[in-house]
């Protein structure tokens, strides 16, 4: 028997779900098992990103003893726009961050 854990994160709290599955368990077997999918009827387990501790995984992943499964939450904003949104932020806030440095001289 396998020991895992599903784990589904939010933003204000997490469901951890512990589970003894059998050897050869996937991804798919854990999720099906847990339920989680009651307790979280916004997952679509079909189309959601899975993963194995971090590593993204597929839905027929085997797993093995004391794994845990993850199943991510879609992006609402692209990171490389949202890092943009808070330098342009901290530039009208009046930070230097982002300027490039220039000698004293050429000010």
């Amino acid at each position: 028997m396998l020991s895992i854990e599903v784990c589904y994160a939010l933003p204000d709290r997490q469901t951890l779900i512990p589970l003894e599955l059998p050897d050869g368990a996937t991804v798919r077997d854990a999720i099906d098992a847990s339920g989680i999918a009651a307790r979280h009827p916004e997952i679509d387990v079909a189309h959601a990103k899975t993963g194995i501790h971090g590593k993204l995984a597929l839905l027929d992943a085997v797993l093995a003893d004391h794994d845990r499964v993850e199943i991510y939450r879609p992006l609402i904003v692209d990171p490389k726009v949202a890092r943009q949104r808070r330098v342009e932020k901290s530039r009208r806030e009046g930070s230097i961050e982002g300027r490039k440095w220039l000698p004293k001289d050429s000010r």
